[in-house]
């Protein structure tokens, strides 16, 4: 704990010269450097500067609301990346914004715009920078964390396998206790040295600076026990888990006058506003892409009645929000057939029951644009997991564990398994496994990111047949 605070008022001071170092940066290569050709002094210089009394504050505090001053083991380098631009985005239209509402007309937004990516650019560096000379005293012996795990469970293995493949977090794993697994047992090098009650020996006699609980449930009874001991000895204590297949990484907690409960699972959209605003978009996207796709739609359907015999639209049962079905519209792609026939069968490749102007509406994804329809009704949204048949959603609930999660919110013409190319035949697993994803971290970035993909690269689709 100690070391994260004294990471954090490192960077706190670091993070403020950064601030300042790319601010005056900026203001030399808007009006000194090489972008000065068409610059207009109008502020002096210590006016500008003037700027970090705000500017460095603000900074700080949206670093800390973007999770910057947390270990880099908890967040990753991509992520940290991700935090930063979003940081300094945010932090630069506050800026703006405000010049804007106190009327001052004066203070260039180029300069801002400079700045922006100079302080992304050296905030990463500085960062990287302490990253690679802190994991080179680590390589050398220096600064490191010991920790005891107490427990030996698949949680344990996890732990160390984490652990052993991340030498730079600078954690050494002493060996475990345990009152199953026999004195002596190995797994990647780590011993079982000995039975729980070990503790009350190994604590005094041994400079631990952590300890890890991590027992296996079934031994979840005595976990109180072995909380008292640990902070008895003032070492300090963290528990991981045995259940992390069962609640995510980040769970969503919840107060109930005092008492904490731990939701299964995060879903954004069971949150009235956010499901208020999701509905907004379908509705006004679904109609923009109405009036967009207009022509294509009346093309598709003229070609739909000259080739083939049969209705123009297609409707096919599928299961949506709280399993409830629906009438999912599609331009009809085959010959007409039984629904007996056509409710349990997969379109395979060279199905002769698809027509010719029908392969190429399904490769397409021309066939998908009724169900701008079904999004409008509210049986489906622009975005989230694709619908299946009740058939296959029967078959696959007792196959695939978490497959019926996806009902927990509405079902999208496109969604984030679609753009990661998991569309047709591919896995179904790999095609939850982004689904859950999707759902557990919905927000409307996330939509028009997919929205974006989609229109650049998801209407192809290689795997329709």
């Amino acid at each position: 704990m100690d070391n994260q605070k004294n990471f954090m008022r490192l960077y706190l001071v670091i993070d403020a010269l950064t601030a300042v170092g790319s601010f005056m940066l900026a203001w030399v290569f808007r009006f000194i450097g090489p972008f000065a050709f068409n610059a207009v002094r109008a502020r002096s210089f210590s006016q500008y500067m003037l700027c970090l009394i705000v500017l460095v504050p603000l900074y700080l505090l949206l670093y800390h609301a973007f999770s910057l001053y947390i270990p880099m083991r908890m967040q990753g380098r991509r992520l940290l990346l991700s935090n930063l631009v979003k940081a300094n985005t945010l932090g630069v239209l506050i800026i703006i914004s405000g010049l804007y509402m106190i009327g001052e007309g004066y203070i260039s937004r180029t300069m801002f715009g400079m700045f922006y990516f100079l302080n992304i650019v050296l905030s990463w560096g500085t960062r990287m920078l302490y990253f690679m000379i802190i994991r080179d005293m680590r390589r050398k012996g220096h600064y490191l964390k010991q920790v005891l795990l107490v427990g030996y469970s698949r949680a344990a293995e996890e732990y160390i396998d984490r652990v052993l493949e991340n030498p730079q977090w600078g954690l050494v794993i002493r060996g475990i206790l345990d009152d199953e697994a026999e004195a002596g047992t190995v797994y990647r090098g780590i011993k079982v040295l000995g039975r729980i009650a070990n503790l009350d020996v190994i604590l005094p006699a041994n400079r631990l600076d952590e300890i890890a609980i991590t027992l296996g449930l079934a031994e979840y009874y005595r976990l109180e026990e072995i909380v008292a001991l640990c902070e008895k000895s003032g070492v300090h204590t963290k528990f991981i888990p045995d259940y992390n297949n069962i609640i995510p990484t980040k769970p969503y907690t919840e107060d109930i006058l005092g008492l904490p409960v731990i939701n299964i699972r995060y879903v954004p959209l069971t949150n009235n506003f956010n499901a208020l605003v999701k509905r907004i978009m379908d509705l006004a996207g679904s109609l923009v892409a109405l009036v967009i796709a207009s022509p294509v739609m009346v093309f598709a359907a003229a070609m739909v009645k000259l080739t083939s015999k049969g209705p123009l639209i297609y409707k096919q049962e599928r299961v949506g929000l709280h399993n409830r079905t629906f009438w999912m519209y599609k331009f009809r792609s085959m010959e007409v057939q039984p629904e007996s026939v056509e409710k349990k069968a997969w379109t395979t490749k060279n199905d002769p029951r698809v027509t010719g102007f029908g392969r190429f509406m399904r490769s397409t994804s021309i066939d998908e644009l009724p169900q701008l329809f079904n999004i409008l009704k509210g049986d489906m949204s622009l975005v989230g997991p694709r619908p299946e048949r009740p058939y296959f959603v029967e078959k696959f609930r007792e196959e695939i564990p978490r497959y019926m999660v996806k009902h927990q919110v509405r079902p999208g013409l496109t969604g984030w398994a679609q753009v990661n190319g998991y569309r047709g035949d591919t896995s179904i697993r790999k095609r939850i496994e982004y689904d859950l994803f999707y759902i557990e971290n919905w927000s409307v970035g996330f939509d028009i990111k997919i929205l974006i993909l989609t229109v650049f690269h998801g209407f192809i689709n290689k795997n329709a047949y």
